[in-house]
């Protein structure tokens, strides 16, 4: 419940934007500068506010002449920190086909950073982190790293915080080795991350303990019916009739 009300009013939303967002002026195209703004500065601050820019996404799917690449991609970027809730596609479904916009200055990146940026999501929504960080270090996406990573702060540490969600709901122990793959750390900096997450790292042995929690624990449950002969005698006498 609580991740649900972060998700629909994060803190970190202004009175104005709320207005926007909530209201009939998240139509208006005039805003869309504001809303832009307030983009920039989730990238800038490592705050999250999905709703704000899905009213981006709708404002350029009524004014495509408004549409700005770099934004979009932006706007994937911080979906993809959201998983497992379904803002990546949700931002996709918005995306429509559309013509080249002329008034670009430069090329549009999106048509070839779109199907990466499709499967970085795929990977993470399968859990396959190792073959994330193996295609988000490489030179297809160099792109992407050099100019939008590198400005949006805390991405790496959040994906990584992906990562811990699906870790501590499955594992209660994990080698060290393994776990460095799926948050792409070793040595020093995986045992610091490893103590921000209070898990627990027994250098003796290589292998990281999670805290129980209700995902990784596996509890039989039985169920008992207790059912009268008086109460199955309605069911009996239909039976019978039915025949």
């Amino acid at each position: 419940m609580a991740a649900t009300a972060a998700w629909l009013a994060p803190p970190s939303r202004t009175e104005l934007i709320e207005n926007l967002v909530s209201g009939v002026d998240r139509y208006n195209p005039s805003n869309v500068g504001i809303l832009e703004d307030y983009l920039y500065h989730q990238i800038r601050s490592e705050e999250y506010d999905c709703l704000a820019n899905l009213a981006i996404l709708k404002l350029y799917q009524f004014n495509p002449d408004l549409f700005n690449p770099d934004v979009v991609i932006n706007i994937l970027l911080k979906a993809l920190t959201a998983e497992p809730f379904p803002d990546f596609n949700l931002c996709i479904s918005l995306l429509d086909d559309r013509p080249p916009n002329p008034s670009l200055d430069e090329p549009d990146p999106l048509p070839t950073l779109l199907p990466l940026l499709m499967t970085l999501y795929n990977l993470l929504h399968q859990c396959r982190f190792p073959a994330f960080w193996v295609l988000y270090r490489s030179d297809d996406l160099e792109v992407i790293r050099e100019n939008y990573t590198v400005e949006c702060a805390g991405f790496e540490d959040a994906i990584r915080e992906v990562a811990a969600r699906s870790v501590k709901a499955t594992f209660t122990r994990i080698s060290s080795e393994r776990l460095g793959t799926y948050v792409d750390l070793s040595g020093p900096e995986l045992e610091a991350w490893v103590a921000k997450q209070r898990w627990t790292f027994d250098s003796s042995t290589g292998v990281v303990s999670i805290p129980p929690n209700p995902d990784n624990q596996i509890e039989s449950v039985v169920i008992q019916e207790h059912i009268k002969l008086p109460q199955l005698s309605k069911v009996i006498s239909h039976t019978v009739q039915v025949k």
